[in-house]
């Protein structure tokens, strides 16, 4: 069995030297562009090679993040940051989206490619979508079980599995919060989340923190996960300061050598950084009150400066990581030679002057052994050593000194680069600006219950939860209808398999996806499939890979403003929501369990206010729960040449007495005369 790998956050270069040398196998950061961690010192070209070289000489791995939604606008930056990370030598690109993944295997073919935790997988069909596509590992979500991680391991043990096993746990499923970016066009999937989770928002009129979750720690449970066969467990933290990378990385190889973490480090682990402790509560499904908490003033107090310095000192020097073994050869008469490998680079340094025949004490062959040893400055140390001398030999200790100094720092420029990857120059694909050929209305409902006079639309998704009796009934009475998978798929692939081929024997065949899993669960069914919004195209090479996949068309981003929207390329049909109350976050944990409210009480949903006493309101289906915007977004009708879409999508969720309405044309009506409503960020775009 495989060791698991310990892999470390790394914001700025210190935090590089903190990883590794307190016993981290890899440590991923980012550029200072397309980081998801916008706010971290983050790393230039220069700096990256630097941080590579360092990493690679210590037998250290390093990952760069490519892990934001890019525009059109920017594939040119992302074609030179993938050029830039292959000459870095960089062991792998983590990508949030198809399109950076699709240029950079044109660009570097053999550079590894990892999908982002903001790919949103949590379920064994995105894996096997990722697999398929030529993904290396994939980065699960943060909120699986053991048992959910252990069904996608043997459900496609080809790919790696990528686990988070300690850090800040977001409220939302990474990939798919929309909060930051709807208040204040701060979004997350851009790298710039103004964390609107760790404000106070309070349930029912009680506490104030209902959005904010304890930091999650399963480092206890790194011997298990590595059974199941996880690759690798993460650390979360790029805009955490060194000392915490040291604290967590020593904790995490603590636990995974010795198979306990002692209670000296677990104390430091959370002195250095906590809400109030931590939490396992996902990983061994324990969800609920115990996992919520914020950080308080004591828990801010306790990395003290004594700490700090404590921890840093215990990363000072060098740890001695990499066996080599050497080979001494000094002959009366001849050129002294070392010779050093580390099993896949091997170096041999000769010295000028030749060995003399000793006048009175010949070299000793233990003094000999013992100076080659003497490897301290260095991240070496001598698994073995092969001394051959002649027996009347003088060679000073000085020149002994001098052969391994420039033995290990020759092995150490061989050990710098590992790939040297073939780099493609391409050309970056130009698209025309798409055209609309034709206008479609689509909406989404919660249930059934449709009125009549929504007959009109061209497709009406119902749940996939909805009976095959209701849905033949509305096809009956005149309805195009069509099917959504849920967004959050935890643990119910098979049910969802199974609700699909009952719909199919109906004559059922569009599929409504907003995740890969979905995706690929569609097309394994020969399904046609409809993009949802929650795959977070925001650009032509996206698009472009869609419809390859065989995507028959596909919502947008709703973070696109109207200008992006319309430069858009491919032949692929797109559209937008033009009403609903868009879903800022989808969550694993339930709002209500802040305040440990019974899911026997909240029948599914539930309301919660801000610190503006405004008013959100959130729906679970008992898997997972969906937190809406206080206000619906309204983008009703087609906006002529300036926003080329071929459908419009009415997201009804909230069935109150703003979308309890017969008649389509009612309801437009009605809608546009609402005083209090949102264009959402068509208009402002985000960050």
């Amino acid at each position: 069995m495989k060791r698991i790998e310990i892999l470390a956050p790394c914001g700025g270069f210190e935090s590089v030297v903190a990883a590794v040398r307190s016993g981290a196998d890899a440590v991923y950061l980012g550029a200072k562009e397309f980081s998801a961690r916008a706010g971290a010192e983050n790393f230039g070209f220069e700096e990256l090679r630097t941080a590579v070289e360092y990493c690679h000489i210590r037998g250290a791995l390093v990952y760069l993040t490519v892990n934001t939604v890019v525009f059109d606008s920017e594939l040119e930056g992302i074609y030179g940051l993938i050029k830039e990370a292959a000459k870095a030598d960089v062991d792998a690109l983590i990508t949030q989206n198809m399109a950076v993944a699709k240029l950079a295997q044109k660009i570097a073919p053999e550079l590894s490619l990892h999908a982002s935790t903001q790919m949103s997988v949590h379920s064994p069909s995105g894996a096997k979508l990722l697999y398929e596509e030529g993904f290396k590992r994939v980065v699960l979500s943060r909120e699986l079980s053991r048992e959910e991680i252990r069904e996608i391991a043997l459900a496609c043990p080809e790919i790696e599995l990528e686990v988070f096993v300690h850090g800040a746990l977001c409220m939302s499923v990474s990939g798919q919060c929309y909060f930051s970016a709807v208040l204040g066009s701060r979004s997350g999937n851009r790298g710039r989340c103004a964390q609107t989770c760790r404000l106070p928002f309070s349930v029912g009129g009680k506490g104030n923190y209902a959005l904010s979750l304890k930091d999650q720690s399963i480092i206890d449970y790194l011997r298990e996960l590595e059974e199941i066969g996880v690759t690798s467990a993460k650390i979360e933290g790029r805009l955490k300061r060194p000392e915490y990378v040291s604290a967590a990385v020593k904790a995490c190889v603590q636990s995974r050598d010795e198979g306990f973490v002692d209670e000296a480090t677990r104390s430091r682990l959370m002195s250095v950084f906590s809400r109030t402790g931590f939490t396992d509560g996902y990983y061994t499904s324990r969800r609920g009150y115990e996992m919520f908490g914020y950080r308080k003033k004591e828990d801010v107090v306790s990395a003290t400066e004594k700490l700090l310095s404590e921890i840093r000192s215990s990363y000072r020097n060098e740890l001695p990581r990499v066996a080599v073994r050497a080979k001494l050869k000094a002959l009366t008469g001849e050129k002294p030679t070392l010779n050093v490998t580390d099993g896949a680079n091997t170096v041999e340094i000769t010295l000028d002057a030749e060995c003399e025949r000793a006048l009175n004490k010949p070299l000793d062959r233990e003094k000999a052994e013992k100076q080659l040893k003497k490897t301290g400055s260095t991240p070496y140390y001598m698994e073995s050593v092969d001394i051959t001398l002649s027996e009347d030999v003088s060679m000073p200790l000085s020149s002994i000194n001098e052969l391994r100094r420039l033995a290990l720092e020759a092995l150490g420029e061989k050990r710098k680069i590992t790939h040297n990857y073939k780099i493609n120059e391409i050309k970056l694909p130009r698209f025309k600006p798409h055209r609309a050929k034709t206008k479609k209305r689509y909406a989404r409902f919660t249930s059934t219950k449709i009125g009549a006079g929504f007959k009109s639309l061209d497709l009406c998704f119902v749940p996939v939860t909805s009976s095959v009796d209701e849905v033949d009934m509305l096809i009956e009475n005149g309805f195009t209808v069509g099917v959504e998978i849920p967004r959050a798929l935890f643990s119910r692939e098979k049910r969802v398999i199974e609700a699909l081929e009952g719909f199919r024997e109906i004559g059922v065949t569009d599929v409504l996806c907003n995740n890969l899993a979905a995706v690929y669960i569609a097309r394994s069914l020969g399904l046609r499939i409809h993009g949802g919004f929650g795959l977070n195209f925001t650009n032509t090479v996206d698009l472009e890979w869609a419809r390859e996949y065989g995507f028959e068309d596909t919502e947008l981003s709703f973070e696109l403003k109207n200008q992006q929207i319309s430069a858009l390329g491919s032949e692929l049909p797109r559209g937008i929501i033009s009403w609903g109350f868009l879903p800022v976050m989808l969550c694993r944990n339930c709002p209500n369990k802040s305040e440990n409210i019974s899911c026997r009480d909240c029948r599914g949903r539930g309301k919660m206010k801000d610190r503006l006493s405004k008013t959100f309101i959130f729906y679970c289906d008992g898997t997972a729960c969906e937190v809406l915007n206080t206000l619906p977004v309204e983008n009703l009708g087609f906006a002529g040449e300036s926003r080329s879409v071929d459908f419009e999508v009415f997201r009804f969720s909230v069935e109150n007495s703003v979308e309890n309405v017969e008649n389509i044309s009612d309801f437009i009506s009605h809608s546009l005369n609402l005083s209090e409503k949102t264009h959402g960020l068509y208009l402002r775009g985000i960050k």
